[in-house]
């Protein structure tokens, strides 16, 4: 009797170790949420972006919001991921306007969300990587700096004009002397100038062509996603 209750544990010991062993996930199966077909938009992709509003470094404020949308679909294997005309919303980081002296305009802008036509919204983090919009601009580090080309060939241009305006007239008033002087006096005066106005400011306007870089991983649920534009049609 005691033999048969011993192989009956025996074997019902066995049983549970082998159900046991059935139902644990295996690791190394690729993971999957909650059986969506989903795709993934990788670390340094570039998505053309068309900007919605006008960004200037004269007005512009850290934390205002910068609203742009995608100029053309975005494809991974044949499928479209991210449809033309998906919103794009990001922020102004940092602004900076041009110096008196030195220093350049700057702005940095950083994208938050990605949101598409039929309202499905992803967190994403972009910066920008081009300006190909925007004339007279620079993009000055990896992390999407926007900045102005240097002026200082117009304000060096301006105090020289000055300085032979000067010179005419005090050639006018008081022969070669006086154009000396008048060149002297005109010269002070550009440079004064200089040093009195601002550095040109950064203006981006409504439609300007911008390049969005992804910075880090973007999952995407691809049933929530359509690669073609609904039509609507009616018989009248």
């Amino acid at each position: 009797m005691k033999i048969r209750v011993a192989w009956m544990c025996v074997l019902l010991s066995a049983g549970i170790a082998a159900a046991q062993s059935s139902l644990a996930p295996d690791p190394s199966a690729p993971a999957v949420e909650s059986g969506k077909p989903m795709l993934t938009i990788p670390v340094g992709t570039q998505i053309p972006l068309t900007l919605k509003q006008a960004i200037s470094t004269k007005t512009a404020k850290d934390g205002d919001p910068v609203y742009a949308e995608t100029a053309f679909p975005f494809v991974i294997d044949e499928r479209v991921v991210i449809p033309a005309g998906t919103y794009i919303q990001g922020k102004i980081e940092r602004v900076q306007r041009g110096g008196h002296v030195k220093g350049r305009a700057e702005v940095l802008i950083h994208f938050t969300s990605m949101i598409y036509p039929n309202g499905y919204t992803l967190m994403l983090g972009g910066s920008v990587e081009n300006t190909p919009g925007a004339e007279k601009t620079s993009m000055k580090d990896s992390e999407g700096t926007i900045r102005q080309d240097s002026d200082a060939g117009k304000k060096a241009q301006t105090a020289a004009g000055t300085a032979t305006t000067g010179a005419v007239i005090g050639a006018v008033t008081n022969g070669l002397k006086g154009a000396g002087i008048g060149a002297g006096i005109g010269g002070a005066a550009g440079v004064a100038v200089g040093m009195l106005s601002r550095g040109a400011d950064i203006r981006l306007e409504p439609g300007t062509s911008i390049e969005m870089e992804i910075q880090r991983e973007v999952t995407v649920d691809a049933s929530r996603i359509s690669s073609r534009r609904e039509v609507i049609v009616r018989n009248d």
